[in-house]
């Protein structure tokens, strides 16, 4: 009884991290939402965003001797530390914008901070709500050796009424408050049992 206890009180750190650098961006405001909701009413969860802005462009010759640039080492950390992943992929073209995948390739060099870690992906877009960069995202997941929760999918057209978002870019649709806070929910309880606590 005491190690369900202990597994209930223990908090799953999850970094968050978005594929749109625009600061009203709709995957930006689903991180936000989501640290509300970890604020609230998912509890044992600590989300932080990760800014992914600073990161050059991937480029070997910047790698010295083994060590990468300050702002990369800094990232490399940050996703090391975490226990699961939480990704907000808008779709470019059919697949994962250029500066996630950015930021996922210099996370992946050796050794790859990204390996057995849980995540799940959230997007927001038009059309298929950002869906088809989350297969792609999937797909490079695989390599990575992240795990991904399969259910439930989160995809949301932002553009179709009622209003999904305010003009800060922050959501405002309950109906998707609650289908965000279901993912969480399964990020919260996969992770667990990746770790043998569930």
């Amino acid at each position: 009884m005491a190690a369900v206890a202990g597994a209930s009180l223990s908090v799953i750190k999850v970094a968050a991290l978005s594929g749109s650098l625009r600061k009203g961006s709709f995957n930006r405001g689903l991180i936000r939402s989501a640290i509300e909701l970890s604020k609230g009413t998912v509890e044992g969860l600590q989300i932080e965003y990760v800014d992914i802005s600073p990161l050059p462009l991937i480029n070997t010759d910047l790698e010295v001797n083994g060590t990468y640039p300050p702002e990369v080492e800094a990232f490399r950390q940050k996703i090391l530390g975490a226990d699961s992943i939480l990704f907000a992929s808008p779709e470019y073209n059919y697949s994962v914008a250029a500066p996630l995948k950015n930021a996922i390739d210099w996370a992946s060099r050796a050794p790859n901070v990204w390996a057995g870690k849980p995540a799940a992906i959230v997007s927001a877009g038009g059309g298929f709500g950002g869906g088809r960069s989350q297969y792609h995202l999937r797909q490079i997941g695989v390599f990575l050796d992240l795990h991904f929760i399969n259910k439930p999918e989160f995809f949301l057209n932002a553009f179709q009424p009622p209003a999904k978002f305010n003009s800060d870019g922050d959501l405002i649709d309950e109906d998707a408050k609650n289908r965000l806070k279901e993912i969480l929910l399964s990020l919260k309880a996969f992770t667990l049992k990746l770790q043998g606590k569930n």
